[in-house]
C-alpha cells in the first residue's frame, strides 16, 4: 500500500494558532502607521516653516547691516521672490507691503505660508478645504492640519510674530 504524505490536522491547527497569536501581537503595531504618518507630516512642515522664518530673519538682519534697503520692513530683498514683509523685530508678518507690528490677518497668514515655505508646500486656505486651515491667533498665525479628519486633539502649527517661535502640536 502507498503511504500518503501531508500535514496532519493537529499540525495545521498549531500553525493556525501560531499565526493568530502573531497577528494579534503585530497588528496593533501596524495600525498606528497612518497616524504616525500624519504626525510626521505635521512635524516636518512645522520644521520647514520654522526654517523659513529663520531664513527671512537672517536675510533681514543682513540687509539691515549692509544698509541696502530704504524700507527694511517691506519686501525683504534676497529671500524668495522678495515680497515678504517683516515687523520692526525682523519677523515675517505678510506679503502685502505693510510691514507693521500688528498681528497678521487671516489672509496674511495664508500669504506667509506660501512665501515662507515656497516650492511644493502643502495647501493652505482660510476654509477647511485644504491640507491646512489658517487662522489668526492672539500672537500670530495658527495652521490646523485637516488631512487626518480630526475634530478633537487637532495637529497644529503656531507661528508667533512677536518672537518668531514656531510651535508644532502633533500627537
Amino acid at each position: 500500500m502507498k503511504q500518503q504524505k501531508g500535514f496532519t490536522l493537529i499540525e495545521l491547527v498549531v500553525v493556525i494558532v501560531i499565526l493568530g497569536v502573531l497577528a494579534a501581537v503585530a497588528l496593533p503595531r501596524f495600525m498606528n502607521a497612518t497616524d504616525d504618518a500624519h504626525t510626521s507630516a505635521v512635524q516636518g512642515t512645522g520644521g520647514a516653516l520654522a526654517a523659513g522664518v529663520a531664513l527671512v530673519r537672517s536675510q533681514w538682519e543682513l540687509n539691515r547691516v549692509k544698509g541696502d534697503d530704504a524700507t527694511p520692513n517691506v519686501n525683504v530683498t534676497g529671500f524668495g521672490d522678495g515680497l515678504v514683509d517683516v515687523n520692526t523685530r525682523g519677523w515675517p508678518v505678510g506679503t502685502n507691503g505693510d510691514g507693521t507690528d500688528t498681528a497678521p490677518t487671516q489672509g496674511q497668514c495664508v500669504q506667509l505660508w506660501g512665501a515662507l515655505l515656497q516650492g511644493s508646500a502643502p495647501s493652505v486656505a482660510a476654509a477647511a478645504n485644504s491640507d491646512y486651515q489658517a487662522a489668526v491667533s492672539a500672537d500670530g498665525c495658527t495652521y490646523t492640519y485637516r488631512l487626518d479628519g480630526r475634530t478633537a486633539g487637532q495637529r497644529t502649527i503656531a507661528y508667533n510674530v512677536t518672537t518668531g517661535a514656531v510651535t508644532t502640536t502633533a500627537d
